[in-house]
């Protein structure tokens, strides 16, 4: 796909030729993908979530396909960050696309650590993973309580100079709350949303499909509850929204822009057609192209509700 000048789209400096990303967590750290789709189209290659230490991962079943979906509890499976920076950054710094780091922590003090060493110029920006249990504040979800959410973004920002994107449970009471929470402390960008929690249960053992009883689901099945926060959100923050849920074909994008996001993020699909990013980015064209739209922007936040 070569590059069309109605997609070039930058969100908080952060340049692409696509609003098209990956979706952390279902394109490894994008090198996995280089045999069946060209990296250097893709708007951002956002890579799986990093940890401080090498993590091995939950045991048993990770991942169980449902009606629509997929649950998975892959438990941040990583080599660590000096792992990715030595070994694995080198080899995918030379795309000639973002490069994003998802990045969690087990207290606000990681996130910072992981923050400042990133602040390489390789990077484009850092993904908060807020949906990670805080170890030091008795299990408390970062994702799910305000001001640790608040407590995440502001610890990031104060260790780097690049872009910081805060990534939204679904799981919560009120979504608009947290968002405004993580605008407040200085996030320069919202994705959303992150998986929602469900469970799978095996009827002839009576006994859990995953091995950590409880999983992330995704695919399909979530596309309206990611819309309708997605909506809901950009009604009542100022910065942008990566928009994500679902989105498996370029009409389930557009909805996406006109409920107010500003790029999109493809996951689930990645795993049924590695191509998928460049696929709905090509999808986006035609459509544009058709309702004889200039840019990809004149579409953000376009819902006509009346």
């Amino acid at each position: 796909m070569k590059q069309n000048s109605r997609l070039a789209t930058e969100i908080a400096g952060i340049k692409m030729k696509t609003p098209v990303m990956t979706a952390s967590g279902t394109f490894g750290f994008g090198e996995e993908f280089s045999e069946f789709v060209d990296l250097n189209q893709i708007g951002a290659i956002v890579v799986k979530g990093t940890t401080l230490k090498p993590r091995s991962g939950n045991t048993g079943v990770r991942i169980a396909e449902t009606p629509s979906g997929m649950l998975n509890c892959i438990g941040l499976e990583n080599p660590g960050i000096e792992y990715f920076l030595t070994d694995i950054l080198p080899r995918i710094s030379h795309y000639d696309a973002p490069i994003i780091v998802n990045i969690s922590g087990s207290s606000v003090e990681e996130y910072g650590i992981l923050a400042k060493k990133l602040d390489i110029p390789e990077i484009a920006a850092i993904e908060l993973n807020i949906s990670c249990p805080n170890v030091k504040e008795g299990g408390i979800i970062f994702g799910t309580d305000p001001l640790s959410a608040a407590a995440v973004v502001k610890e990031a920002k104060k260790n780097t100079k690049k872009p910081v994107i805060a990534k939204l449970s679904p799981n919560v009471t009120d979504i608009v709350v947290m968002a405004k929470a993580v605008e407040e402390a200085g996030a320069d960008v919202i994705s959303m949303i992150n998986t929602l929690l469900g469970m799978a249960i095996n009827i002839n053992s009576w006994k859990p499909v995953l091995g950590n009883v409880t999983g992330g689901l995704s695919g399909p099945a979530v596309k309206p509850i990611a819309l309708r926060m997605v909506w809901q959100v950009a009604q009542a923050v100022h910065i942008p929204i990566i928009g994500m849920g679902g989105i498996m074909k370029a009409e389930d994008a557009i909805e996406f822009f006109l409920a107010g996001a500003s790029a999109v993020a493809v996951g689930t699909a990645n795993f049924v057609n590695p191509s998928a990013a460049e696929d709905v980015a090509k999808g986006i064209i035609k459509y544009l192209e058709k309702k004889n739209v200039e840019h990809i922007s004149q579409l953000v936040g376009q819902l006509k509700c009346n």
